[in-house]
């Protein structure tokens, strides 16, 4: 099954008590570079999370956010910082000692309004709880962000295929043009030889030397027999492979070195043509394959 690197996924939760919501975003990278973003009193389960993550995705730069509301009213508690409230007396005191000119107007309620010395404090939520219920929605969400890399992951594999088909009809027609090209040098190779010499006799033994020579010159027999070889095996694991990003990227490289030497090769029109065509296609197989996972 091929996957694109490139998907979204969401998922919300609701309930009387809380809100929570995941979304999921990537986009094709070499490996794999996985982002969270998520409220700081989750930070501590976010291995948690990410090995959630990983079941689903194994290269892509991704990128998940973890939202969590709370709904319900919490309970506040009073916490009376005794402490604090003697040492500000204590300043209080000495205060009045060194200006005693100063009316003193410190009252209980005025005290108690001093920073930090009643403390209103909301009851914590319970994280540990909320760390499953998140887990569930990440994974909810994680299984529409597979669906969606699996539906482009099909696109793809169609363009892949319909390029590869392409393809081999460059390399069957660079296979079917060589021979002639040989051939038509010989007639040219003959004729002009006639034409220098006139009446004198041709050896033909020399002909067919030079003839040999530009022909194993301008031979590429090999590369188009690897490259048929690399069009079949790129088929072949469409069609059977997963996980197969690196090798699809691999065998493009392959064949875009066979490509090269064919057209350093070419010394017909048609054939360099044809080779320009062929390149042409093999980028374009290669910016595909950079998609898929």
């Amino acid at each position: 099954m091929i996957k694109s690197m490139t998907g979204f996924g969401r998922c919300e939760s609701l309930d009387e008590t809380l809100r929570l919501r995941v979304e999921i975003r990537s986009v094709n990278h070499r490996f794999l570079d996985m982002s969270l973003k998520m409220p700081k009193k989750l930070n501590a389960y976010e291995s948690v999370f990410r090995s959630v993550v990983k079941q689903y995705a194994s290269r892509g730069k991704i990128d998940v956010f973890l939202y969590y509301e709370e709904l319900e009213e919490r309970d506040i508690s009073l916490q009376y910082n005794e402490q604090l409230a003697r040492s500000y007396m204590e300043i209080f005191d000495r205060m009045k000692e060194t200006a005693p000119e100063i009316p003193d107007d410190m009252t209980l309620s005025k005290l108690a309004f001093s920073p930090d010395v009643i403390i209103a404090r909301e009851t914590e939520q319970d994280v540990e709880a909320v760390v499953p219920k998140m887990k569930a929605v990440l994974e909810e969400a994680c299984r529409r962000f597979e669906e969606t890399r699996i539906q482009e992951g099909v696109q793809l594999k169609a363009d892949l295929l319909d390029k590869l088909t392409e393809l081999q009809t460059y390399v069957d027609f660079i296979t079917e043009r060589s021979p002639k090209i040989i051939a038509e040098y010989r007639g040219k190779l003959t004729d002009r030889i006639e034409e220098l010499l006139q009446d004198t006799q041709i050896d033909d033994s020399r002909i067919a030397m030079e003839v040999t020579i530009y022909a194993d010159k301008i031979c590429v027999d090999e590369e188009l027999v690897r490259l048929s070889s690399h069009v079949k095996t790129m088929r072949d694991t469409l069609e059977h492979g997963t996980d197969i990003g690196r090798k699809l990227d691999f065998i493009a490289q392959e064949m875009n070195r066979e490509a090269n030497t064919i057209l350093s090769k070419s010394n017909d029109l048609e054939i360099t043509n044809c080779g320009i065509d062929l390149k042409t296609c093999i980028e374009k197989i290669r910016e595909q394959v950079q998609n898929v996972e």
